[in-house]
Parts: structure tokens; C-alpha cells; sequence
């Protein structure tokens, strides 16, 4: 893995305007929500995710990869691999992507039946699919 052998793994999930970040647990049971990083340009949004990788100890990075639901990849997903390929070089750690299908609109149901106001709705939407893609992705881990 990493430099120090990293202990966590961080998923991002990509979006426009913002990109939500999550980090596992140590054991790569749970995934918690971290800051959402709004984009300004691809090297400082690469900046700043190799400083919260750094931060948080990460040793391998998942990005949801927006696939469309006939398992085409449209242009979003074609923007996604070519960041992916910015972030893998800037990296010294695995760098995966992981199917996201239906995690935005999971986020966005879990955050209407938790009764979420549509303005703080927005603000964590992008933690909240970044969680549900690790999530996920921990989860197939242990299954094998």
C-alpha cells in the first residue's frame, strides 16, 4: 500500500461543482462522511485530495464511476477516468473506480426520509453518495 502502509481507504464521489469524500474506518468496516471539496481547477482539486488521503492515512482510493443504467459510459463517466488518470499519477496508492449507479438517488431518498430541508439536502449529498459508494464497496470486501 502506501507510504505507511495507509489503513484507510477513501472514496470520492464526483460531481460538477463538488466532490464528496469518505474514509473507512481502520478495520474497512464503516464509511464516514468527511468534507465536501469544491472544485476550482483539476490540480487543486488533485491537491486536495492527496492532502486529505495524506491526512487520513489513506492507502487506496475508490471513485464512483457514473455508469449509465444500461452499463454504457456516457460523458460524465468519460470525465471521471480522465480525472482518475490526473489522480493515479499524483498518487502513489491504488486508485479503483466502483460502480455508483443508484447512490445518488439512495443518498437523496435517505436524506428525504430523514426529513432533510432541501438546502442541507444539497450541502451533503455528495458526503453522503461518497459514503454509500464505500460503504459498498467495504461490504463486497467482505463477502470476498
Amino acid at each position: 500500500m502506501g507510504r505507511k502502509g495507509g489503513m484507510r481507504i477513501m472514496a470520492l464521489d464526483m460531481g460538477t461543482k463538488r466532490i464528496g469524500v469518505a474514509v473507512s474506518d481502520e478495520l474497512f468496516l464503516t464509511a464516514q462522511g468527511r468534507d465536501t471539496i469544491y472544485r476550482k481547477d483539476p490540480a487543486n482539486d488533485l491537491a486536495v485530495i492527496k492532502k486529505t488521503a495524506e491526512a487520513n492515512d489513506v492507502g487506496e482510493i475508490i471513485v464512483g464511476l457514473p455508469i449509465n443504467m444500461d452499463g454504457s459510459y456516457g460523458a460524465k463517466a468519460k470525465e471521471v477516468l480522465e480525472f482518475m488518470d490526473g489522480l493515479t499519477r499524483a498518487m502513489n496508492i491504488p486508485v479503483k473506480t466502483w460502480d455508483e449507479r443508484l447512490t445518488t438517488v439512495q443518498a437523496e431518498r435517505t436524506l428525504l426520509e430523514a426529513d432533510v430541508s432541501r438546502a442541507k439536502r444539497r450541502k451533503s449529498i455528495d458526503k453522503l453518495a461518497a459514503q454509500i459508494i464505500l460503504q459498498s464497496y467495504l461490504d463486497s470486501r467482505k463477502k470476498g
